[in-house]
């Protein structure tokens, strides 16, 4: 009774279902019914039905429906991975489609031809498909730009035109975000990524792939999702960021498991539901022959138990892979973890062997500056003391040596500062325009004495305010163009800044300073940044200079974000350029004017000098009497409390930062706890670890750094006395 009801109950359905098709028949309903089968992955279905709707157009003889039903069999053929299959259906689609008016469907049908061959990687074939689709849509006014240019740009990427691809890409990613682009965006953005990484851009891939990353989170494409997580894990593992390449590795292995189970899900229950639905067709059509009854339920029965063995033998078959695939997870789990391990303790030893080197080149800078404030200031006294005229020719020279020392230090520290990381980028408001011009009118002079013509070209567009770091900005300025004019004789020092691109609140700015000088040889230009790297002995013997300049160059470039590179040519002269993304300002920069002083300000001034080397505390009284000033000197932080506890007669105290006993700064917070007010300037050979703001936060007003600059120390105790 349970078989007979069934059999009444299909029957019903199929005949109801076969009253509503004649109803409704035609190419269009098929093809609805394809496509509703395809979003629901039962591909059998949809294959089946756009082959019965191509049967109806072609028994109506319509060339448009017949058109129409092959471009969908082609798009499910396309999805199911048969590519070639896809490109004959699609083919003959086109053929029919050039039968009739231009239309959008027959330039989608070029389009679609040419994306499989991109993936049957027959670029060439692919390109003229895309032009045949583009020449059909610039026929119909219809912009398509983005999607066409996507595919264009991957095809010259792919025959190297990296050049051309990146423009294209670029095009697109300067669209604004709409709902439709998105993929789009998301891929031309991982195609920068991946050709920027193969240029080893690695700081602009993993900037390219992180955006693509987040547009993609709008479009919710789990397979282009996959693509850029493996390509972010690469870029940080250049990058020797191993926890980000690790977390990325980590996040992409687990997406395509999940995909790759889903797909499998996916494919059991099409596979079920196609021959569930196919048999029961069967069944019905048999079961109403009343004289097969008997021999279809034997043939059902035979049936369900080959099923029953196929779905045990598939289900045996399945946990054996399940189970090898454990083993070798587990392998490769437990060699990931050594790797892991032995990246770890590799990474420990380069940092404690880096920490060390760089306490030791910093220990060793603030230990010479000791003796050379000594030799610079002991220098200064005797020039100012009127000497003999053939003494005045050794002590210039003295003083010359001294500064070139100093400024060799400076650079070594530098260098150290921020190779140990212990630098950071600031973000406040600032105006190009005006840091350039500022540096040209400080430079003039040097400018005047090579007889060069020093000129600045600023673009126009590059807005009045930014956002960024102006003290590396002018070191890196300064370095280069100190450089240029020192190589450069009777020429011409140029600095241009081109505004590349201006984004949603950013601008892209190009550097680039040029001179006529003597050039870098090709055999150099490679080691040009590296430390203590000039263009040869010679050179270094003629010009002078330290070799280390434009390492700091590379280096405060690098960690603005960007990346610098030259073009030179011996006897010609040489171009550095590089590119940094600027955040655009909020508020207006106002110029203050510079702030003068009089040495009348520092006559009869009582000062109080904190320090215990012996030959400082000589330079320092005497520059101070120098200039009319009275002096008490004591040579530790716990003696100048008390002083100053019993005594407020001082104007201003100078307080050394080391000293025996508690230091200057511990010195200083102390004599805050009952004078606030007193100006105390530091003096400081300022070490790795130190610098002004941290010093000004312990309650001192102002720096002063040794070896004393003369013009500079009167100028700091003038101002704070002021």
């Amino acid at each position: 009774m349970r078989w007979l009801w069934l059999i009444l109950l299909f029957q019903t359905i199929g005949f109801g279902q076969r009253r509503v098709i004649d109803k409704v028949d035609s190419t269009y309903y098929y093809i609805q019914l394809a496509s509703f089968h395809k979003k629901t992955n039962n591909y059998k279905f949809s294959l089946a039905f756009s082959q019965k709707a191509y049967n109806y157009a072609k028994s109506h003889n319509d060339t448009k429906g017949k058109a129409d039903a092959l471009f969908s069999l082609g798009s499910t053929y396309s999805e199911l991975k048969k590519t070639n299959d896809a490109v004959e259906t699609f083919s003959k689609s086109a053929d029919l489609y050039s039968q009739l008016p231009p239309s959008a469907d027959y330039a989608l049908c070029y389009y679609n031809i040419g994306l499989c061959y991109m993936n049957l990687e027959e670029f060439a074939k692919a390109e003229n498909n895309f032009d045949k689709a583009q020449s059909i849509y610039d026929l119909l006014k219809i912009d398509t730009s983005e999607f066409l240019n996507l595919q264009k740009g991957i095809l010259y990427k792919n025959n190297g035109k990296t050049e051309l691809a990146s423009k294209l890409f670029n095009e697109i990613i300067s669209k604004n975000d709409s709902k439709d682009i998105f993929k789009t965006k998301a891929e031309a953005l991982y195609q920068l990524g991946t050709i920027e990484e193969k240029l080893n851009h690695n700081n602009l891939a993993a900037n390219y792939l992180n955006r693509a990353l987040q547009i993609n989170a709008k479009d919710k494409n789990l397979d282009q999702k996959v693509k850029i997580l493996l390509d972010l894990s690469n870029t940080y593992d250049k990058l020797l960021d191993l926890k980000k390449s690790h977390e990325y590795l980590k996040a992409h292995l687990q997406l395509k498991d999940s995909l790759s189970h889903l797909n499998n899900q996916k494919l059991d229950a099409n596979d079920y539901v196609a021959f569930k639905d196919s048999e029961r067709m069967k069944a019905i059509e048999q079961m109403t022959k009343e004289n097969e009854a008997q021999q279809k339920t034997n043939k059902f029965a035979k049936l369900i138990s080959i099923l029953a063995i196929a779905l045990i033998s598939i289900l045996s078959l399945l946990s054996l892979s399940l189970y090898k695939n454990n083993i070798i997870r587990s392998q490769s789990n437990v060699l990931l973890k050594e790797k892991n391990f032995e990246l770890q303790i590799a990474k420990d030893k380069a940092e404690k062997a880096s920490k060390a080197r760089a306490e030791f080149l910093s220990t060793v800078s603030h230990e010479l500056r000791t003796p050379l404030n000594a030799i610079n200031g002991i220098t200064h006294l005797l020039i100012e003391d009127n000497p003999k005229q053939n003494q005045l020719h050794y002590l210039n020279s003295l003083k010359f040596s001294g500064n070139y020392l100093l400024t060799f230090i400076n650079e070594i520290l530098e260098i150290n500062r921020i190779e140990s990381s212990n630098i950071e980028i600031e973000y406040i408001d600032f105006n190009l325009k005006q840091l350039l011009l500022d540096i040209q009118n400080s430079m003039t002079e040097i400018a005047s004495k090579n007889n060069n013509n020093f000129t600045l070209e600023i673009d126009k567009n590059i807005p009045e305010t930014l956002l960024g770091d102006p003290t590396k900005l002018s070191q890196i300025f300064i370095n280069l163009i100190n450089n240029a004019l020192k190589f450069t004789k009777n020429g011409e020092v140029k600095v241009i800044a081109k505004l590349v691109e201006n984004g949603d609140g950013f601008s892209r700015i190009n550097f680039a300073i040029s001179d006529t000088g003597i050039g870098i040889p090709e055999e150099k230009q490679e080691t040009i940044f590296d430390s203590f790297s000039q263009g040869s002995i010679e050179i270094n013997r003629k010009y002078g200079g330290t070799g280390l300049g434009l390492t700091i160059v590379k280096k405060l470039v690098d960690l603005l974000g960007g990346e610098i590179g030259l073009k030179s040519e011996v006897g010609v002269g040489t171009t550095f350029a590089f590119e940094l993304n600027l955040l655009d300002g909020h508020h207006e920069i106002m110029l203050e004017a510079p702030k003068h002083y009089s040495d009348e300000v520092l006559i009869g001034k009582n000062i109080l000098v904190v320090e215990d080397n012996k030959i400082n505390q000589m330079v320092t009284k005497k520059m101070l009497e120098n200039k009319g000033m009275k002096c008490k000197i004591v040579d530790n932080g716990e003696d100048s409390i008390e002083l100053l506890r019993a005594e407020n007669d001082f104007d201003l105290v100078l307080m050394d930062v080391h000293l025996p006993g508690i230091n200057g700064t511990i010195a200083t917070e102390r004599i805050r706890e009952f004078d606030t007010q007193k100006p105390i300037i530091a003096l400081t050979a300022i070490s790795l670890n130190e610098n002004r703001e941290i010093l000004m936060s312990f309650g001192m007003t102002d720096v002063i750094t040794k070896p004393f600059e003369p013009e500079n120390f009167y100028r700091v105790i003038a101002l704070n006395l002021a």
